[in-house]
């Protein structure tokens, strides 16, 4: 080759280069992903909907699915993901679908006050595997895939072994669509010997032990930090799941489409709640509602505390519980009248000698008709209702019946419609907003 050739021929692999930087640069930074069907949008919308239960869930591990983050990766433990999905129609007949992934992360931060749930930049992994998943589905091969590029195609081999909900191999094709390494064949542009084909080679076994320990390495991590979060303060405004296949549902109606099945000591931010849900945020703008009698609630916490400061209740700890009795309904209301009821009765704690207003009734009456409903529906016994007995100078009783329980608790009844099933006596010591 001739001087004046050579001198070309570098100036060439130069610009090649400075162009696939570009390219890649230009795809870390042009979410979503999308890919070109060939089937029409309702055909690929359908497929979707039978997809839909594995586009969002826990990821094993964080490392190997997210982009560069300013923090460091293992203060960030308990990682979801959520797959959005856009379709479109294409002049051709076929469908284009635009792909984009949100990862949220519970992120422990040496201030207490500062840690919480954050949302972490995805690294395509997501994205490209949903769509190959996709495309397995359909059964066919997508528009875009059916002659790939050499130029275009990027190993998986610089990514961390880990054990994945998604473990097939994927690569990525410029800011456009992410297809499969092509597998060894006559046609194939890739040789023996080319590092993909040396990845895709690898022992299987080797790959299994690989992720095996890097998973065992991963748990002994979060057994560590588990334990510096028990020794270290707690939020306040976390809800924590009792039992592993607690359902998380899209709105607080029996019935109602589940969007994940948490694990047990799955934590959620509060964001607002009745007496038979909770409100919690997922990660990110998610949002579910999970029964309250199956998470562990806090003290009180923020809505709570909210709530009250608004509306001008006074601590519930005003009041205690002094004695509980089987015993006939001590008033004179039809629903209970001559029949078995558990009776609390309730003293104003020291230094409270004051009036503590109707708010501050109804709230603690509230609590314990919340608490009491559980413990009787559990056991055995022919009670027909609960009585709260305010034993101080203005007295008060609150009487619910176990029906009336029943609806509150179901949802079925508002606190407002609660109270006015109940018996209150005299009517004037529990006159309240919530109670009209």
């Amino acid at each position: 080759m001739k001087p004046h050739q050579k001198t070309a021929a570098r100036g060439v692999v130069l610009v090649l280069s400075v162009m696939l930087v570009l390219a890649l640069s230009c795809k870390a930074q042009s979410p979503p992903y999308e890919r070109t069907f060939a089937e029409s949008k309702v055909q690929v919308e359908r497929t979707l909907k039978q997809l839909e239960p594995s586009a969002s869930g826990r990821l094993p591990a964080l490392d190997g699915f997210t982009g560069p983050v300013d923090r460091p990766l293992d203060r960030f433990q308990r990682g979801y993901y959520q797959c959005e999905t856009l379709v479109s129609s294409t002049s051709s007949g076929g469908a284009l679908v635009r792909i984009s992934a949100k990862i949220s992360a519970w992120y422990t931060d040496p201030d207490p006050s500062k840690s919480g749930y954050q949302a972490l930049p995805s690294n395509g992994r997501l994205e490209t595997d949903f769509l190959d998943r996709l495309e397995d589905a359909l059964g066919v091969k997508t528009a875009t895939d059916a002659a790939p590029s050499p130029s275009k195609i990027k190993s998986d081999a610089s990514a961390p072994a880990v054990s994945a909900p998604m473990p097939s191999v994927v690569v990525a094709t410029g800011s456009t669509a992410a297809s499969k390494v092509p597998a060894t064949s006559a046609n194939s542009p890739f040789k023996l010997g080319s590092p993909v084909i040396s990845d895709r080679a690898a022992s299987l076994a080797t790959q299994k032990a690989v992720a095996d320990k890097h998973m065992e390495d991963l748990n002994k991590e979060a057994r560590g930090l588990e334990e510096i979060l028990r020794n270290q303060a707690h939020p306040s405004n976390l809800v924590a799941v009792k039992k592993s296949g607690t359902p998380v549902l899209v709105s607080p109606i029996e019935g109602a489409k589940v969007l994940f099945l948490a694990d047990a000591e799955d934590e959620f931010e509060i964001l607002d709640m009745n007496a038979s849900w909770v409100h919690v945020r997922i990660s990110g703008l998610s949002r579910g509602w999970i029964r309250r009698s199956v998470v562990e609630m806090p003290g009180p916490t923020a809505p709570e505390a909210q709530a009250a400061a608004r509306s001008g209740a006074t601590d519930p700890e005003h009041f205690q519980v002094k004695d509980e009795q089987i015993a006939t309904f001590p008033g004179i209301w039809e629903p209970l009248q001559g029949r078995t009821v558990k009776i609390l009765t309730v003293q104003k704690t020291s230094g409270n000698a004051s009036d503590t207003g109707a708010r501050a009734r109804l709230e603690f009456a509230k609590s314990l008709f919340d608490k009491e409903y559980t413990e009787l529906t559990q056991a055995s016994t022919t009670t027909a209702g609960v009585v709260v007995i305010f034993d101080s100078e203005d007295g008060g009783m609150a009487a619910a019946t176990l029906p009336a329980l029943q609806l509150w608790k179901a949802g079925t009844l508002s606190d407002q419609a609660f109270w006015r099933r109940c018996f209150l006596d005299p009517p004037e010591l529990f006159t309240s907003k919530s109670s009209q």
